[in-house]
């Protein structure tokens, strides 16, 4: 088959020569992005034994062995006191759990972030942790690592894109040091961070998330953080994921109502904000004398629950305890994650709600709940089954992850207008759109739109016949190309050629028009790009069409593409998505039965 046809400059992706040292930037920042991992989780280990222990230690300690009786009641108050001084007096973008901050900084703010996020957030989050919040390490290492993407980025001469690029490879590569779960980690930068499906974002994403992974080994060692093996599920499962992912999903909605309801209370108290964290400290500390387990980080306890080693009561108390002291602490405005905590109530709702589900071993629910809980919370299904996974390795679980997940998206779709990561930007007056698609002006070329038959003026008119002859009572366009043989010169419209022919000196109107326009820049396209760069172009040059050229050296006129021929694939897509067409009818006729004798 002849390929003579074919453009060669028509491609699935768009070519990008800069990838390659975007790249490499990229894998600079899996490995800064590792580091800064390593010593958030060591700033934690220290306020926790500094907190709970009175030790100046980097030892894993969990704050549930403490020995501080009523007392513990102040520690995550104090906690909250030294961060909402470090927030009012530092910088106000450590409050809040990181991920929502890193969103608005991708699409309002250029990227940019400053050098103070990148030192104060993990100090902040280090404190609070350490003294008893209920918060999780990966918030503040997105919002760290993605601050020290920025900020390399910042230092060398990249576009807004580019830099939103490393700062989501910065956020991906902590999460990746933090859980060992590399995929996960890229599809959360795509389902939350990217806003796009491009390989010029992905593959340095992808690589700076590779670099966290092999390094992490060297910190923490390999294998999955909360190793599982669950038996393979039976039919009758199905209806346990359909129920157990309306669950999920109901208790994901519950807790962004609730979060963003404290959030409003605490926005009415006549306090000024920095004493705000103090007081979710308190109700922190309550919690923690009624169930210790519910402090601090809480992989530990993660990990009794997905192996059912708590008892039904225990897992209602963490469950009910954890969900008012994370609400009530992330709703105060301190510094803290949200994943670790939605893997705990998750985890909880599954082992409470494992002895009534039908068809399967009760081990499985816990890991299922957790997953569907996340990806309800966040609107980020994907990322939760791939997240899941790669906590435990169980392959067993891959399809009860997915029927329940996708069901707890599905409600909190419906049931909620935005997510709880989306919810905080949407009320500082942006809003977020997450649907993709593929843009209609992307998928069509110049080729398909442009009108081909052009109606030029000889550049060796003069400017006052062109004029009269073009822009005259019988004038057909705004605009036409002027050409020299088939070599384009330049385009003329009426304002164009009335300036040139009121000049003051050298007979101007007597100017062979092609002369004229010898020394003015044109604009053109090119028959093989895509209509929105074309779009941009005109945007940007404030111009309603361009002549369209088969290549800059030649300049041969190849047609013309205006405004109005760019709207031509909007208007089929219009179609393909409201008109209601039916090509077939199937025809329905009863059998008649023969009467009998």
């Amino acid at each position: 088959m002849s390929t003579d046809h074919i453009d060669p400059n028509k491609r699935d992706f768009s070519a990008n020569a800069r990838l390659p040292g975007i790249c490499a930037l990229a894998a600079v920042i899996g490995v800064m992005g590792t580091i800064a991992a390593v010593v958030l989780l060591k700033l934690i280990y220290l306020f926790t034994n500094v907190f709970f222990f009175g030790t100046f230690s980097f030892v894993n300690h969990s704050p549930a062995e403490n020995k501080l009786g009523v007392w513990v009641v102040l520690v995550p108050a104090i906690g909250g006191l030294i961060v909402g001084l470090i927030a009012r007096f530092g910088s106000e973008k450590i409050r809040g759990h990181g991920i929502p901050e890193a969103i608005e900084a991708i699409l309002f703010g250029k990227s940019r972030m400053s050098p103070k996020v990148a030192i104060l957030k993990p100090l902040s989050s280090g404190i609070v942790i350490g003294s008893g919040g209920p918060f999780g390490a990966e918030g503040p290492i997105i919002m760290t690592g993605g601050a020290l993407g920025s900020l390399l980025a910042q230092c060398v001469r990249v576009t807004a894109a580019e830099r939103k690029t490393l700062l989501v490879a910065g956020a991906a590569a902590g999460m990746t040091a933090v859980f060992g779960t590399p995929v996960a980690a890229v599809l959360l930068a795509v389902e939350l961070l990217l806003f796009e499906w491009r390989p010029r974002s992905f593959l340095p994403v992808a690589l700076a998330c590779a670099v966290a992974g092999f390094l992490r080994a060297s910190w923490f060692g390999v294998g999955p953080l909360f190793p599982l093996e669950t038996a393979p599920p039976g039919a009758i499962s199905l209806l346990s994921c359909l129920i157990l992912g309306v669950a999920c999903g109901a208790l994901a909605s519950g807790l962004s109502i609730a979060l963003y309801a404290t959030e409003d209370l605490f926005g009415k108290l006549p306090l000024h904000w920095m004493w705000w964290p103090a007081i979710g400290g308190l109700a922190v500390g309550l919690g923690g004398l009624i169930e210790p387990r519910v402090l601090g980080v809480g992989y530990d306890v993660i990990g009794d629950l997905l192996h059912q080693q708590l008892a039904i009561k225990v897992a209602v108390a963490i469950l009910v305890v954890k969900a008012i002291i994370w609400v009530i602490a992330l709703g105060s405005g301190t510094s803290g994650g949200v994943l670790a905590p939605l893997l705990m109530l998750g985890a909880g709702l599954g082992i409470v709600m494992g002895p009534i589900l039908p068809g399967h071993d009760t081990a499985l629910w816990p890991l299922v709940a957790m997953a569907a809980t996340l990806g309800a919370t966040l609107g980020a299904p994907l990322t939760a089954i791939v997240f899941a996974f790669g906590l435990t390795h169980d392959a067993n679980a891959l399809l009860p992850l997915l029927a329940a997940t996708l069901v707890a998206h599905g409600f909190t779709t419906v049931v909620m207008r935005r997510s709880i990561m989306t919810e905080k930007i949407a009320r500082r007056g942006y809003h977020i759109y997450r649907e993709y698609g593929v843009d209609p002006l992307e998928r069509h070329h110049v080729d398909e739109v442009m009108t081909r038959a052009v109606e030029t003026i000889d550049a060796q008119l003069s400017v006052g016949e062109a004029l009269a002859t073009f822009f005259g009572p019988s004038q057909t366009h705004r605009a036409y190309p002027v050409v020299r043989g088939d070599r384009l010169v330049g385009i003329a419209d009426r304002a164009t050629l009335a300036a040139l022919a009121g000049a003051e000196s050298g007979a101007p109107a007597l100017t062979k028009i092609g002369d004229a326009l010898a020394a003015k820049s044109v604009t053109v396209a090119l028959p093989g790009e895509t209509c929105r760069l074309v779009a941009a172009r005109l945007a940007v040059h404030g111009l309603e069409r361009v002549p369209v050229v088969t290549d800059r050296d030649s300049m041969t006129l190849a047609g013309i593409v205006s405004r109005s021929d760019l709207v031509k694939p909007s208007r089929m897509h219009f179609e393909e998505e409201q008109k209601r067409e039916r090509f077939r009818r199937v025809a329905w006729r009863p059998v008649k039965r023969r009467n009998q004798a």
